[in-house]
């Protein structure tokens, strides 16, 4: 795997966004950190263990629209 997938994959805090297609829908923004709940599976794909919080707005969203953003966070200074 690269370094920065690596990298990435270290990180301790992540973000998980999700929207309905219409307008009067709401964003869905969720942090998430529990360590070993994130991985890189490969350059295009990563996988998440959803353990709580607004988990039926997220899957009725990705139903939808198959759509979702996630934001990693470094808190330390980059090794790649």
């Amino acid at each position: 795997m690269p370094r920065r997938l690596t990298f990435i994959e270290q990180q301790p805090v992540f973000f998980v966004a999700t929207a309905p297609l219409g307008r009067d829908g709401t964003v869905n923004l969720s942090a998430k950190g529990l360590k070993g709940s994130f991985a890189v599976l490969d350059e295009q794909r990563v996988v998440y263990l959803d353990f709580a919080g607004s988990t039926a707005e997220a899957i009725a969203h990705l139903r939808e629209n198959g759509r979702i953003t996630v934001m990693r966070c470094a808190f330390e200074r980059s090794s790649w």
